[in-house]
């Protein structure tokens, strides 16, 4: 076991109020014992949690939670007039962006995607895209959905379905003013999103080439069709000096 899953073991524990804010954390010697991991991987764990604001640490009263219970910052919900017209990302100033998948695979569903509607063991398709600015990678994006709709092709299409083309591969793009997810049939009614900041994991830091453990935003958007069940999941991992932005017309 490593310090960042150490961290994030304690990190949920702080969300869900076992450990309130103010109450003193086990001390290092203690987190050893719990964990069978070293003493330079406990404190390991605690300058992560430090370093996301959650604990405080001095000589005297030990490691404390700084953070309180979990709330969500709700923006409210909206309906833009023009979905055809949304830009996913762009570089904040100036820069030649591009992006690029890198992987496409299919798997079956572990149980932490069940939280997104999607059945443990269930095969579904994952494909994982790099943002870059001025050939910099600057997001990590990992897009899930289960292996039926990833089959669907649009009417009269012929070919390998576009969300199995294999990464290196152009993959088709729907007609200009048309959303993938209507050229696609999916029936996509809406979409919930979840931004927090934690340690990215371990895919995202390679792909932005940045320390194991390092902290940033992430971005889940859970899209559903009208009866609820999940179309496609999407993960966007980006450091802390990126911007999330929304905007709100009317």
């Amino acid at each position: 076991m490593d310090a960042n899953t150490i961290a994030a073991d304690i990190r949920a524990k702080i969300v869900s109020g076992e450990y309130p804010h103010g109450s003193r954390l086990p001390t290092v010697r203690e987190q050893v014992e719990q964990y069978g991991v070293s003493q330079q991987t406990a404190s390991a764990a605690y300058a992560t949690l430090a370093a996301l604001g959650l604990v405080r640490t001095d000589a005297r009263s030990g490691t404390k939670v700084s953070a309180g219970r979990q709330s969500d910052a709700h923006l409210g919900t909206f309906a833009p007039p023009d979905l055809t017209a949304a830009t996913a990302w762009k570089p904040t100033s100036s820069g030649e962006a591009r992006e690029e998948t890198t992987l496409v695979r299919q798997l079956d569903a572990v149980q932490s995607m069940a939280d997104w509607g999607i059945p443990t063991g269930s095969t579904v398709v994952e494909r994982t895209r790099v943002r870059y600015v001025d050939d910099v990678p600057v997001q990590h994006k990992v897009t899930v959905m289960p292996y039926e709709v990833a089959s669907r092709t649009p009417e009269g299409y012929e070919g390998t379905p576009p969300m199995l083309t294999p990464a290196g591969e152009e993959s088709p793009k729907a007609p200009p003013g048309v959303r993938a997810a209507d050229w696609l049939g999916w029936n996509t009614a809406h979409t919930e999103c979840i931004i927090t900041t934690e340690p990215m994991d371990e895919a995202a830091c390679e792909a932005l080439g940045v320390a194991k453990g390092s902290p940033g935003f992430r971005i889940v958007g859970i899209s559903r069709n009208s009866e609820s069940a999940t179309v496609f999941v999407t993960i966007t991992s980006a450091q802390l000096h990126h911007r999330v932005t929304l905007g709100i017309i009317g």
